[in-house]
């Protein structure tokens, strides 16, 4: 699987979080929860998060479907899963929720977290998706999420993910799914080259297989609706401002920039002018950078 450092992670919550606060498709995925926890009043919201990274999107979730929720942050890197602790207590210290640790010698202790509208428990689970996801039990899961994770796969990992989540009428969560449009403001004559560079290396192997890229929010919605699953989905734009994030635009055209000559090392002089000159502009740039959260429900 690709690797994913703390500090990217770090760098990019804000934004996926912004991003998120427009997701009115989400709604659906809250009615349905409602309806469910009717049904089942003294049962915890049992969540199961892929490729968690270090709890972003239980942090963006937990506070807006309240109630008592358990969650199993999955995640293949221990780095990553070793992390959650310190990023769950320094979010709960900010939003004044009580968090509490839970003592199991020789264990990965638990993780509680009492906030004015939910009390959630939260347990790690170390997991390589791209070889072991069929050995992860849905049984007992009410929805199964997964944050900038779908442009990563590939078709065939997908519609396994899609069937076993189907044989569990689970509902689904994706969040934050590249599907391609960046454009920056002001342009850049190499902007195009850089662009179409930088999505062909999008579908090379990040490990489970050919990537999808930016075509996994078309090929999620086609896969799901044939699997029987209502579907949603909304805008969650990345818009970075170089002025006010000159450290996250600086990290998207490095990260843009070693894509592009991965994919083709030939164009060194072109994309190396190209990065000069977005690193110069960074100061009165602006990036957007398209995204698209997905909710999926069984009928």
């Amino acid at each position: 699987m690709t690797e994913f450092s703390a500090e990217w992670l770090r760098l990019r919550e804000p934004f996926d979080h912004t991003a998120r606060q427009t997701a009115a498709g989400t709604a659906a995925l809250l009615e349905r929860i409602g309806r469910w926890r009717e049904r089942s009043p003294s049962r915890a919201l049992a969540v199961i998060d892929l490729a968690c990274g270090h709890g972003a999107n239980l942090r963006a979730l937990a506070p807006l479907f309240g109630g008592v929720q358990h969650w199993r942050l999955v995640d293949h890197d221990p780095a990553l899963l070793a992390a959650v602790p310190d990023a769950l207590a320094d979010w709960a210290c900010r939003h004044d929720y009580r968090l509490t640790v839970e003592d199991r010698a020789g264990e990965v202790q638990p993780i509680n977290i009492i906030g004015p509208n939910f009390r959630a428990k939260v347990e790690r689970q170390r997991v390589d998706l791209a070889i072991d996801l069929p050995l992860l039990d849905f049984s007992e899961a009410t929805l199964v999420t997964a944050s900038a994770l779908l442009d990563l796969v590939s078709a065939s990992w997908l519609q396994t993910l899609i069937c076993k989540a189907k044989a569990t009428q689970v509902a689904m969560l994706f969040a934050l799914n590249v599907d391609g449009p960046i454009t920056w403001d002001p342009g850049d004559p190499a902007d195009a080259h850089v662009h179409a560079l930088f999505s062909r290396h999008q579908n090379r192997d990040k490990g489970f297989g050919p990537a999808l890229g930016s075509q996994a929010v078309a090929i999620a919605l086609q896969r799901l609706a044939s699997a029987g699953y209502q579907t949603q989905q909304t805008r969650t734009d990345w818009l970075i401002d170089g002025a006010r994030a000159p450290e996250m635009q600086l990290a998207m055209v490095q990260g843009m920039a070693v894509a592009a000559l991965e994919q083709d090392p030939t164009t060194q002089d072109a994309v190396q002018s190209w990065k000069a000159r977005r690193g110069a502009s960074i100061g009165v740039s602006r990036l957007r950078v398209g995204h698209v959260d997905i909710v999926a429900t069984p009928t």
